[in-house]
């Protein structure tokens, strides 16, 4: 937390309002607290002032943990600026936290000098003992010589402001997670009327439910207000956004609002099919929501069926599309093979996280992009894109559908953990500035013996009768294949997972065809590279060093690398979101710099392919922690590199 100036003298009965450029701030407590209630509260409202916003989510993978054990904690960290961010922040500024348990897994995380908010009430010896406690760490030397530490007993105080509505002790202590958003409402100069707005809509039908969450509100902002512990409250300006109309989105939220957005462009109807899992699961949520937008979706049996779905779907010609993880993309292997054998177009979505197997479900990780390159039997290649924020889940999803259709393939759109449950302001862009996707149906018949001019087919009985037949594989300049709409008059063709022959789309099981139509899918997906951005450099054209980086990475490397730049360091940083193919600048990029550095959440995939693809001696820095790289993890790695030359 950075202070730029303090406020002017205020009266004697007002405490002092400091002004700083950013704050971290780290909300933990048992699964059941609603921490990310309160996180995500906050956000708004930071988000509706006008600060720059971006937020990190932590939960357990289990639906309900042992209470008050650590293997339960749940968290939720934000970052809120008066200029641009691009991480949730490494160091906390001010820790929340709940109970022992939440303490014991979080304040190492608080940086020295913070502060400490603790919900005392619940430091009893039994808390304790579940947190693997053996005497109070409130008492501790270690703490209080380290941070500014606020014991509040938010149960008993919660407890007295929501007396007399006739509510079970249980009821009443779900309100001590509002308490605590009050308390740190007032500690930051927060507006609580869009949480007042929220809890009205949440609970209107329960009215002592919301009395009780509004005066938990309020006795926590009056808490900080009127104890002597708290002199000083902060308060962060707004950020110089660009102009616009701004709102809160979340990166699945993103992903399913640009498809959406992307199916209206093309003047489709877009199906999803999806069977439940963490953390792609709210792509479905989202889009089950949007049926005024003609949007149709299928929850299915198992990953497989979804899959199946899908390629039906596209057969129909529909804008296709279905979102997992890794396990689910394992068991869609097959089906994603017969989309990319019949060369019809869809979308499939795989939002990273931890592996393998069940691996850790709730924690982030990079470690499928050598799955989207290979994981299906045979010379299956398909276009892979991979978001960098939650705002631009939304664009490049439109980018996927619109390379899906436009070279009839299936294209993996790749995002992750951190990014499908992180938030970050979005700038609501003009229906009239989004890229048209456009799509073009063979029309087929019109009456006995004719065809629109712009299908393609051929005489077949010679006797000037216009009997034609249609040719399903011939190709445009873009190696791209006719999307034919099943039952249209004159375009019946065979579909399926045989090999095809050359332009008919007949069965063709020959060596001379297999080759050369195994080449054809190959060339047309590596000839999408003609058709993409060229990849773009922050920093020097050449120079030291290159960062090159992909995927949730974003962030945390950019602000390295402009910190390095601050501070006149010959380096670099070129971001990756098309992954297949590359960007066909980027093997000249990569010659410009005397080393190249690849931080990934993984063991080294993107390094891997680069060394393979460009002859670079590529180096890793590869984290597999379940979290996202810390800002001073990437500076340091990169003063390494600088300084071995």
């Amino acid at each position: 937390m950075s202070s730029t100036a303090e406020s002017a003298a205020r009266p004697q009965s007002e405490k002092k309002l400091e002004q700083v450029e950013s704050v971290v701030i780290r909300f933990c407590g048992d699964s059941g607290d609603g921490m990310q209630l309160v996180g995500t509260q906050f956000t708004n409202v930071s988000a509706a002032f006008g600060n720059d916003v971006s937020t990190l989510p932590d939960f357990p993978a289990e639906i309900r943990a042992p209470v008050g054990t650590p293997a339960g904690v749940s968290g939720f960290q934000l970052h809120f600026s008066s200029h641009d961010i691009f991480t949730p922040g490494d160091e906390v500024d001010t820790l929340v936290a709940m109970n022992p348990a939440a303490l014991k897994t979080n304040i190492g995380d608080l940086r020295r000098g913070g502060t400490l908010i603790v919900n005392e009430d619940e430091f009893d010896k039994s808390n304790l003992q579940k947190a693997g406690y053996t005497t109070n760490p409130l008492d501790s030397e270690d703490i209080i010589s380290k941070y500014t530490v606020h014991r509040v007993p938010m149960t008993r105080l919660n407890r007295d402001a929501v007396a007399g509505l006739g509510l079970s002790q249980k009821e009443v202590d779900r309100s001590r997670n509002i308490f605590a958003l009050g308390l740190v409402y007032w500690l930051y100069d927060r507006d609580p009327k869009p949480t007042q707005q929220f809890l009205n809509d949440k609970f209107k039908k329960k009215p002592e439910v919301l009395e009780a969450n509004i005066r938990a509100l309020q006795a926590g902002t009056n808490y900080g207000f009127s104890t002597e512990a708290f002199t000083t409250h902060y308060q962060v300006p707004r950020a110089r956004l660009a102009p616009g109309k701004y709102r809160k989105i979340a990166g699945n939220e993103a992903t399913a609002w640009g498809l959406a957005t992307a199916a209206h462009l093309a003047g489709k109807t877009l199906f999803f099919a999806g069977y439940p899992i963490t953390p792609a699961s709210d792509i479905l949520h989202q889009l089950s929501n949007m049926k005024n937008f003609g949007v149709k979706t299928f929850q299915a049996e198992d990953e497989i069926a979804a899959m199946a779905a899908v390629c039906g779907a596209a057969f129909a010609g529909q804008i296709a599309v279905t979102a997992s993880s890794g396990p689910g993309i394992c068991l869609k292997g097959e089906a994603m093979g017969l989309g990319f054998m019949t060369e019809l177009p869809m979308i499939i979505i795989d939002v990273q996280r931890g592996g393998p197997s069940t691996g850790l479900p709730t924690k982030t990780e990079q470690s499928d992009l050598l799955l989207a390159m290979f994981g299906r039997n045979g010379d299956s290649p398909l276009p892979i894109l991979a978001a960098c924020s939650p705002g631009d889940c939304f664009t490049l999803v439109q980018e996927a559908v619109r390379i899906a259709v436009e070279f009839m393939t299936p294209v993996i759109f790749l995002t992750d953990g951190y990014i499908a449950n992180g938030a970050e302001p979005w700038r609501i862009p003009k229906f009239a500035d989004l890229q048209p996707i456009q799509v073009t149906h063979p029309q087929g018949k019109l009456s006995s013996g004719q065809f629109e001019p712009e299908t393609n087919g051929q005489a077949t009985n010679g006797n000037g009768e216009g009997e034609h037949k249609f040719l399903a594989y011939q190709r445009n300049d873009k190696m791209a294949r006719p999307w034919a709409i099943p039952g249209t008059p004159g375009l019946e063709h065979r579909i399926g997972g045989l090999e095809k022959a050359d332009i008919t789309g007949n069965v063709d099981y020959s060596p001379l065809n297999h080759h050369k139509m195994v080449n054809n899918r190959v060339n047309k997906v590596a000839g999408i590279a003609n058709h993409i951005p060229l990849q773009e450099v922050v920093g020097p054209a050449t120079g030291k060093l290159l960062v090159l980086s992909w995927g949730g990475t974003f962030g945390a490397v950019r602000t390295a690398v402009e910190n390095c730049l601050a501070q006149g360091k010959s380096v670099a940083h070129a971001h990756l979101r098309y992954m297949n193919p590359f960007p066909r600048n980027l093997g000249e990029i990569l010659k410009n710099y005397e080393q190249v550095l690849i931080p990934e959440l993984n063991t080294g995939q993107l390094r891997l392919l680069v060394r393979a693809k460009y002859l670079v001696d590529a180096q890793g820095l590869n984290k597999i922690y379940g979290k996202p790289f810390l800002v001073h993890e990437l500076v340091r790695k990169i003063d390494e590199m600088l300084e071995s030359k």
